[in-house]
């Protein structure tokens, strides 16, 4: 986290960024002082514009695999409930799992996207310390899960497309969730969402940690947003393992293979969404509105497909993952 001081305007920014957002804080300062002293600062600005945007192009294009998974994790990002409000309509939430109760880690609900019908379902991390603490920082215990998988069989039921939003650093590992069937209930989603009778679209706008992640992730496209990350394991979770040395997370970001273009390349993801330039955080409503489109045109595809070549094609998509090609002779 850059600066250690408690009134640090950037905290919990990565460092990476901390050039960028001191300009960005002059050219505010710069036009306040413009408009309560009736002084035209226009040039300046605009010098200090074009320096700020020099410098995210050449910041951003050499980001490694640890600066990713920091963006991902960005303060500002914007997380589900801000997608909710920029491009879902009519939002109605559903709650419970009708077993033990409502968990807050998940958020699900009937919307309207665009003009199409839509079961959404995502991870809800929260914006203020008191929401993330009630969200339990987006780790969702079991309940969350089979509150998951009740709303999506109701949708199936109704012939509503599923869309997903994942965004969680894995699935909460405490004892009472251990106690109450976490591994079983993750599992139950997994098999549940690879049968399920209709569309369903994913996106990894944030974090996508292991099967904290795939418990809603299992889908007929998957997208994921350009500095979103999807991994088996957190890079500190994996250096911890390797090593038993957490600051070896920026080594184990590299060797997991991580960020959008690696999985894309794996031919894990379907499509990776550009984010606007320095970021989803920079620009939320540009980030929604391009999501949204790309969501919604997919959604419509899938939709003029019938049960047996959706089922057909689901099958497929994950049969072939980890394929290698046929050696030639």
């Amino acid at each position: 986290m850059p600066g250690s001081s408690q009134g640090d305007p950037f905290q919990g920014c990565p460092e990476f960024e901390r050039p960028i957002l001191e300009l960005d804080q002059k050219i505010k300062d710069l036009e306040r002082l413009g408009e309560s002293t009736r002084t035209d600062f226009s040039q300046e600005v605009r010098s200090l514009r074009d320096l700020r945007d020099k410098m995210v192009q050449k910041i951003y294009v050499n980001l490694d695999p640890w600066d990713r998974v920091k963006l991902a994790r960005h303060p500002m990002r914007p997380i589900t409930s801000d997608y909710i409000d920029l491009i879902f309509n009519n939002f109605i939430e559903l709650f419970g799992d009708r077993l033990y109760s409502d968990d807050r880690a998940v958020v699900t609900g009937l919307a309207m996207l665009g003009d199409e019908r839509v079961m959404l379902v995502g991870h809800r991390k929260g914006k203020t310390t008191e929401d993330r603490i009630g969200c339990n920082w987006g780790c969702a215990h079991p309940e969350g899960y089979r509150k998951a998988l009740l709303k999506m069989k109701t949708a199936e039921k109704f012939n509503i497309p599923v869309v997903t939003l994942i965004n969680t650093p894995g699935a909460y590992p405490g004892i009472g969730a251990e106690e109450r069937g976490q591994a079983g209930a993750i599992a139950k989603n997994i098999l549940e969402m690879s049968r399920l009778k209709v569309p369903i679209v994913s996106v990894v706008i944030g974090e996508g940690g292991s099967g904290g992640a795939l418990g809603i992730g299992v889908c007929d496209y998957l997208f994921m947003l350009e500095y979103s990350y999807y991994s088996v394991i957190s890079p500190e979770g994996c250096a911890a393992i390797l090593w038993k040395d957490g600051s070896k997370a920026p080594e184990a970001a590299s060797a997991l293979k991580l960020t959008s273009e690696h999985l894309k390349d794996l031919e894990l993801v379907d499509e990776v969404i550009p984010e606007p330039l320095g970021g989803a955080h920079r620009d939320p409503n540009a980030m929604a509105f391009v999501m949204r489109d790309r969501i919604l045109k997919k959604l419509k595809e899938l939709k003029t497909l019938g049960v047996d070549e959706l089922m057909a094609q689901r099958y497929k998509k994950y049969r072939s993952i980890g394929n290698l090609p046929t050696p030639v002779e």
